[in-house]
């Protein structure tokens, strides 16, 4: 495996630790469970999660999100691109913001339906990918699928942040606008990387 394909892996791996932090522990496991009586030190953990959390998994994000313009500069320039890199790489970046959008509704900061929306482009994409692998076609990621993942990474990032710095010199919600605009641009590439392709699938 390239180095390329070892740090979209890497993005992977990088999720679960996103969620330990994007994600207090449920109160009930906290207060009620018999782990939570073993173990009274997850009850600070918690607490600490609950204030600071966020802004730890907003910089674990954005460290991993950076990662998907290394590896496609390395592989670009190191000619060291291959099909199973350009497969699993959009499943990286899938996955990660995925579970972002799942813990930003975790802790009420976006709307169910926003995530429902950008999850179901998300999964709609990869199906059709996966029938194209099926037909020995590899579809790479057209220039309005990189667009949405860059809005869909500071729509989220500022939406992890509670808006800040910017809440510190405004009331704008910033953080909403971006994610407004991401929901569109998603709802638009979908279309248009379903238009573009459906075609060539036929053929």
């Amino acid at each position: 495996m390239n180095l390329p394909n070892k740090i979209t892996l890497s993005r992977i791996f990088i999720v679960p630790v996103f969620m330990l932090f994007a994600i207090p522990f449920p109160d009930w496991l906290v207060n009620d469970s018999i782990i939570g009586r073993l173990l009274p030190q997850l009850q600070v953990i918690n607490n600490f999660t609950k204030s600071y959390g966020q802004f730890i998994a907003a910089a674990i994000f954005v460290i991993a999100a950076s990662t998907d313009g290394v590896d496609g500069y390395i592989a670009r320039k190191r000619k060291l691109i291959t099909k199973f890199g350009i497969f699993l790489d959009p499943i990286a970046d899938k996955l990660l913001v995925n579970a972002a959008l799942i813990a930003l509704v975790e802790r009420h900061v976006i709307s169910g339906w926003v995530a429902m929306i950008i999850l179901s482009r998300e999964l709609l994409v990869t199906g059709f990918r996966l029938v194209a692998a099926g037909e020995n076609i590899v579809i790479p990621a057209s220039k309005w699928g990189k667009i949405k993942t860059v809005t869909q990474i500071i729509a989220i990032t500022l939406c992890l942040l509670k808006n800040y710095p910017l809440s510190e010199i405004t009331d704008f919600r910033f953080d909403w606008c971006a994610m407004l605009i991401a929901v569109i641009v998603t709802i638009y590439s979908g279309y248009e990387y379903l238009a573009k392709n459906v075609k060539l699938l036929n053929d």
